[in-house]
């Protein structure tokens, strides 16, 4: 409610009091010093609200300002976590080359000495039959392994 609102509201109050209550009546002096008393506290607490308004504007463009800007670092470190992806996987698929292009029994003896994670992208990501000539070549316990492998990644990402 505004300033007016509330002295409205206030005199018609003082006038139900004095003709309700016939036999007591303020004096007209001390009345109006009760009004401007009461108009002086409404203005206060609207200069007071108005403060308060004006900072929680100030706090709300800094917020946005915040957001805008943090937004903005945000699609930076997408697009590089895109692009650091893209890279990794046209890696990927030229060593998938390579391998498919190697005989069997070499690409197998070569991805039997590497690790299994990188031995597990490297197999899954070639042809099936390229991958079957090479891993019927491999040592079964590692076969075995980097199958093991290939069904968790599989859980994890879809195939092709």
């Amino acid at each position: 409610m505004s300033g007016r609102r509330y002295l409205t509201l206030i005199c018609l109050l003082l006038w139900a009091v004095c003709l309700l209550a016939p036999g007591v009546a303020l004096p007209q002096e001390d009345l109006m010093k009760l009004v401007e008393k009461k108009k002086q506290e409404l203005a206060e607490k609207e200069e007071s609200l108005k403060k308060e308004e004006e900072r929680l504007r100030a706090i709300r463009k800094d917020v946005e300002e915040r957001i805008e800007k943090y937004t903005k670092i945000l699609g930076r470190i997408e697009e590089s976590l895109k692009t650091l992806e893209t890279s990794r996987n046209e890696r990927l698929d030229h060593l998938v080359k390579v391998y498919e292009a190697m005989p069997p029994e070499d690409a197998a003896a070569r991805l039997s000495a590497m690790d299994e994670p990188t031995a597990t992208r490297i197999l899954f990501r070639m042809k099936s039959k390229k991958a079957g000539a090479v891993m019927a070549v491999m040592e079964p316990q590692k076969a075995a392994t980097i199958t093991e492998s290939i069904t968790r990644t599989a859980k994890k990402f879809p195939t092709r």
